[in-house]
């Protein structure tokens, strides 16, 4: 609106003001100007007149100390009066007719003074001069039209009738100087009128193009701040925030002055969209802009959009305690906005947000350093069950994780021969035998530390990288495993990311007809714990992957808060009860609540495995609640391809428990 407003200012300024009123604007914007050319051009004008003594020296001397006498007493007196008329901050027309009466002052005295020469015949002819003093008021001076004009006309009428009663001039002499002298005053008149309205016209000019200016210096203001402002929420824009960041990261640099950023994001976010419709999120998030920008500036502090639901705020804080206070503030206000949000994850019905906090320190060495920072601990906000804050502590060994290298290593890892699989066996408790293995991943870096795949799972999701780690995975499992028939079935766990990236089912399509594979030998495991957004995307990459005849199978049930829905969308093949159930049972609550979830999973009429079977007791209990696909330690370790047996028989003799049924139909 503002560089709209900016490019029409022209075309509606002028148009907008009457003649009189540009008139009048006009004679404001020239006051000072014509003050100031009337005051040079009089002291100029005084000069010549008093420097023209010389010509009453050759022409009339025997009046000639009589001329100079009058010349210098008007001269000095035009300017004394000038000087105090200026003095006095008089108007430009008041000081423009004290100059013209002046002029006229000037002619006169010189006129009676010279008229009384004995030298008539010389006089005769200098009485010509007087044509002079006529055209300085219309030529020398910058009177406006009126002014002059009155002022020649009085010294036309002057000389005409000095004329009239100089005696000794022939009649027809003094008819060609009467006519000379009148042309003289319509010549310069025209002229003058001729320069007011040139004058007149450069103003109109330089008033359009100082509003041209003016146009397009707003619409310079308008584009740059269009550049810098986020669209939507009217805050500064990644652009702005990383300029705001150099700016803060020079001022650390040279004169230590600290500062904090803080990396908000609004929890659950996507689901709100998929329920409420994107106009419904855009409000949403410009209500909580609002609240957070306020919150912010309450603080001396500066907010920017970092990116979809995500927000950055650069705080100048003398500590981390002082962030801690202001990231506390904005979850408050965030929360006291009880904005609804009935369909999130975790139980909550509004919306909140997480907020990871860093600020500098003499270790730190790049502005990228302290982003990255925060990035990290709003991770671990989000990790630890959102609606919260993390300040991000160097000295915690969770801080220390060295995410940076391991995402260096990623992008390698697979030119290098960094990653590799593992498989742990899947069995079956009644026929002892192996009915599949789960593909494990495992990372080592360069030279040679493994790192656990809690920490490079997540970089390689952040990154990106699981995406190619994902199909690395599919094609060495076909090959090394489907292929040559070493197992029957092999699982693969997929990330929430890989079912977004378009052509994954082509991909797993493709590959199985390279080496001859049915679709059915293949699972994809999908684990309800993590951030899994449930939208079209991944509910139809998942039936175009069903279409290839893959199994699906839900990872970790029980753990998120999503697994219900997901067995409602989606017609699992197995479901992986969590092995935080199993290790529960301990207690008879904890039996309970594991028989409660088989129940509903039987119900549901999908096959159950459970994970986590560490000792000959867990394997038991599983008997005896009728459960017959394990997985765990007790069942078998992770190991390479080459150590995988085809037939791989149960090390414990209790395979079949005839009572098992009974047991559980009995609630045992």
């Amino acid at each position: 609106m503002m560089h709209v407003l900016a490019e029409t200012a022209v075309a509606t300024m002028r148009p907008s003001l009457s003649p009189e009123q540009l008139r009048c604007l006009y004679k404001q914007k020239s006051e000072s100007g014509r003050k100031r050319a009337t005051r040079n051009g009089l002291w100029i004008a005084v000069a010549f007149y008093l420097a023209y003594s010389f010509t009453d020296y050759l022409f009339i001397s025997d009046v000639v100390q009589y001329t100079i006498a009058g010349r210098l007493a008007v001269g000095v007196g035009s300017l004394c009066i000038l000087e105090l008329l200026l003095y006095r901050n008089a108007k430009a027309d008041t000081v423009d007719m004290a100059a013209a009466v002046s002029v006229l002052a000037a002619y006169l005295v010189w006129l009676l003074t010279a008229q009384m020469t004995t030298i008539k015949d010389a006089f005769s002819y200098y009485m010509v001069f007087g044509a002079i003093f006529m055209m300085s008021v219309n030529l020398f001076f910058s009177f406006r039209f009126p002014v002059a004009l009155a002022a020649s006309a009085t010294n036309m009428l002057i000389f005409i009738v000095a004329l009239y009663l100089f005696a000794p001039m022939l009649l027809l002499h003094k008819l060609i100087l009467g006519a000379f002298c009148i042309s003289c005053f319509i010549f310069t008149s025209y002229v003058n009128l001729q320069l007011n309205r040139e004058r007149y016209k450069v103003f109109l000019n330089a008033l359009e193009a100082s509003l041209q200016q003016a146009a397009a210096d707003e619409r310079g203001k308008a584009l740059l701040q269009l550049s810098n402002t986020d669209s939507l929420t009217g805050l500064e824009n990644r652009r702005a925030i990383d300029q705001r960041l150099r700016d803060y990261w020079e001022r650390w640099q040279d004169h230590r002055v600290p500062f904090a950023v803080l990396l908000i994001d609004v929890d659950y976010f996507k689901h709100y969209n998929d329920y409420y419709g994107h106009q419904e999120g855009d409000r949403c998030l410009v209500a909580v802009s609002h609240l957070l920008q306020s919150v912010a500036s309450s603080f001396g502090s500066i907010i920017g959009r970092y990116g979809g639901e995500e927000f950055i705020v650069i705080a100048p804080m003398q500590d981390s305690e002082s962030a801690t206070e202001l990231a506390e503030a904005m979850c408050v206000g965030v929360r006291a906005l009880v904005w609804p949000h009935e369909h999130r994850r975790d139980g909550t019905s509004v919306i909140t947000v997480s907020v990871g906090v860093s600020y500098t320190r003499e270790q730190t060495k790049q502005v990228d350093k302290v982003i990255h920072e925060a990035d990290r601990a709003l991770y671990a906000a989000k990790a630890t069950g959102r609606d919260t804050l993390v300040v991000f502590d160097p000295e915690d060994p969770q801080s220390n994780d060295d995410s940076e290298d391991i995402a260096a290593t990623l992008k390698i890892a697979l030119e290098h021969g960094l990653v590799s699989l593992v498989y742990q066996p899947i069995r079956n408790v009644q026929t002892g035998k192996t009915d599949a293995v789960e593909a494990l991943m495992r990372l080592a870096m360069l030279d040679g530390t493994p790192v656990s795949p809690g920490k490079f799972i997540p970089v390689a999701e952040r990154t990106g990288s699981i995406i190619e780690l994902g199909r690395w995975a599919i094609r060495t499992v076909c090959r090394d495993l489907l292929a040559t028939d070493l197992v029957q079935v092999v699982s693969v766990n997929v990330s929430p990311i890989e079912l977004k990236v378009p052509g994954f089912a082509g991909y797993v399509a493709a590959t199985l007809a390279e080496f001859d594979v049915t679709g059915a030998r293949l699972a994809f495991e999908i684990t309800e714990g993590v951030e899994l957004e449930i939208d079209k995307d991944v509910v139809r990459c998942i039936s175009d992957l069903r279409k290839l005849g893959a199994q699906v199978w839900l990872d970790d049930f029980g753990t998120g808060f999503a697994g219900l829905s997901w067995l409602r969308l989606i017609e699992f093949d197995t479901v992986k009860i969590d092995r935080s159930f199993l290790h529960d049972c301990n207690t008879e609550r904890g039996k309970r609540m594991l028989l409660d979830i088989i129940t509903l999973l039987r119900n549901r009429g999908v096959k159950i495995l459970v994970e986590g079977v560490e000792t000959i007791e867990h394997q038991r209990l599983m008997q005896q609640y009728g459960i017959s696909q394990l997985q765990g330690y007790y069942i078998g370790r992770p190991a390479p391809a080459s150590q995988l047996e085809a037939d791989n028989v149960l090390r414990f003799s209790t395979i079949r428990n005839p009572d098992s049924r009974r047991l559980f139909r009995n609630g045992l």
